[in-house]
């Protein structure tokens, strides 16, 4: 169990990031969304010890993390939202020297590195350079490396973005597999990579957490407040003004308007199932942030 308390932190150019962030994030995947500069990437950072907050405390598994973070550095897997390796160098180098810096005794890395290959279904590019990746692979390699020591907390910073539909769902899948019996955090702007993945999850905004739990009981508190009505595009400016509207989209050339409101609002609006990225637009909503997508 990961457990925060407080945590706050404010930048030297006076850029509140953190501001008195409580969570508790138990085994499995957890989910954390939000629009970029809504502090996800600093409490990331913060947990991961790289920058030490102005007040609050991590506790894992009952150790106090900032008391400690040598503890907390050998039990962590960390995929930032962009990391590097030495220019010109495989995989397989790679992660050997990654697992020597982490203390693996030499009798055991060769078979460590060949088993993280195999299981991110990087073995047959073992030898090329990681230069070459797309950007997939390079998300894989991301996991292998912070795969090393068997952490108890993996945290990934926006891993599937940019990555084509296919390398998105294998990457998907090899989350899933790796979170059974450790506490994996995904940070991502994306609703659909928390809605396929994570039986629990928080949404982030303004440095704060607004709500957390399992989306399925997140998306049944909006059920029967969300409604819906498609219309031209030039009368979409109208209603717009009119409403509480959480999102826009267009099909087919035409504009498709959502409001949440307690009783059908004036207009002619039909009543619609929320999804989860109804219920993120309208957390934003709720509490006076934008709700665009990132």
């Amino acid at each position: 169990m990961l457990e925060l308390s407080g945590l706050s932190k404010t930048y030297p150019n006076g850029v509140q990031a953190l501001n008195g962030v409580n969570l508790s994030v138990p085994r499995g995947m957890f989910g954390l969304l939000g629009p970029n500069g809504a502090g996800k990437s600093s409490l990331m950072r913060t947990i991961a010890t790289l920058q030490v907050p102005d007040s609050g405390g991590i506790r894992l598994d009952g150790v106090d993390v900032l008391a400690d973070p040598v503890a907390l550095r050998r039990t962590l897997g960390y995929l930032p939202q962009e990391f590097g390796a030495y220019p010109r160098t495989s995989p397989e180098v790679m992660l050997g020297h990654l697992a020597t810096l982490k203390g693996i005794a030499s009798s055991e890395r060769k078979d460590l590195v060949e088993q993280l290959l195999v299981q991110t279904n990087l073995w047959d590019v073992r030898r090329k350079s990681i230069d070459t990746f797309s950007g997939g692979m390079k998300q894989r390699f991301g996991i292998a490396q912070a795969l090393i020591g068997e952490p108890s907390l993996i945290i990934v910073d926006e891993p599937t973005a940019g990555l084509d539909p296919v390398e998105r769902r294998r990457f998907h899948n090899l989350l899933t597999r790796i979170s059974a019996d450790v506490v994996v955090l995904l940070s991502t702007h994306i609703v659909e990579d928390v809605a396929d993945l994570c039986p629990r999850m928080a949404i982030m905004g303004d440095g704060q957490i607004l709500v957390e739990g399992e989306p399925g009981a997140l998306i049944r508190k909006l059920s029967g407040r969300l409604w819906s009505k498609t219309v031209p595009l030039d009368e979409a400016p109208v209603l717009r003004r009119s409403l509480p509207v959480v999102s826009t989209r267009l099909v087919g050339g035409r504009m498709e308007i959502r409001a949440v409101a307690e009783e059908a609002p004036e207009g002619g609006l039909s009543a619609v199932e929320p999804t989860l990225e109804d219920v993120y637009f309208a957390t934003l909503l709720g509490h006076g942030l934008s709700v665009e997508l990132d």
